[in-house]
């Protein structure tokens, strides 16, 4: 949702450079799997305030929250950050008397490659984010991942844009367990224990967009499928669907801008 509120900031007035920063209101919900392989879900509303700056280093607009390390050619390298919502596990029955699943925050370097440009506002690229994944509260490591995916954008700048990925995600031992390896603590009769394994997560497909409304107002939405049936840890008691999907809609409000403009 912050990533779609950036996207959703280009000024219209200056289409080619947008404002340095920006600052507002955000609101929206999204609905998404507990976990996954959930067969229960995880919904969140949201009413924030935002910001938007588009400094050279530090970003947070479009392409996501980041730090910019490199730039050279059609190649960049920057640190990408991640947020994951909780899960009670009171509320899922796979996982009732287990820990909770605590917020996720995801940070390290991703590799952005262009591969092809339409134009200025159009264009496909690889991004390679390797992440190591944190509970807040702890705070305490939970694992690493590894993601591949290809992003097409389009649209208009200032005006309204979409972006389609496509993408797998693979993680070590010490991820999958947080999501699907039962301790012999926890072990019932209808939930054996269970050890999890490194590798495949999930395969994903997603589509967002974001569109102005006026020089202060914008609407953004998401649809994203996730599948899950070559997972490494399919066998898992925790594993109880092979698909699921997320989705969400929100919008922003301008309140200020500055009159600086952004670099490219």
């Amino acid at each position: 949702m912050l990533l779609l509120a950036g996207a959703a900031g280009a000024n219209a007035a200056d289409a080619g450079a947008p404002p340095l920063w920006e600052v507002g209101l955000l609101g929206g919900a999204l609905s998404t799997p507990a976990y996954p392989g959930s067969n229960r879900r995880a919904g969140r509303a949201l009413m924030a305030p935002f910001l938007i700056y588009r400094g050279p280093v530090l970003r947070a607009d479009r392409s996501g929250v980041d730090a910019r390390l490199l730039r050279a050619g059609n190649t960049e390298l920057d640190i990408g950050f991640a947020l994951s919502l909780p899960a009670p596990s009171a509320g899922i029955p796979a996982r009732r008397g287990m820990p909770d699943l605590d917020w996720l925050l995801e940070f390290g370097p991703r590799l952005k490659v262009e591969l092809a440009r339409v134009d200025a506002d159009s264009g496909l690229r690889l991004e390679l984010p390797l992440r190591a994944v944190f509970a807040p509260r702890g705070p305490r490591r939970q694992g690493l991942s590894l993601e591949a995916r290809l992003v097409y954008e389009t649209g208009r700048a200032g005006v309204w844009g979409l972006d389609g990925n496509l993408g797998v995600m693979a993680a070590d031992r010490q991820l999958h367990a947080y999501f699907y390896q039962v301790d012999p603590a926890y072990a019932t009769p209808q939930r054996p224990a269970y050890q999890a394994d490194a590798g495949l997560l999930l395969a994903r497909a997603g589509v967002s967009g974001w569109r102005r409304l006026d020089a202060d107002w914008r609407v953004f939405g998401l649809l994203r499928y996730d599948n899950y049936a070559g997972a490494a840890n399919r066998a898992s008691p925790l594993f109880r669907q092979h698909s699921g999907w997320s989705a969400g809609v929100g919008f922003t409000w301008t309140a200020r801008r500055s009159a600086a403009r952004a670099a490219p």
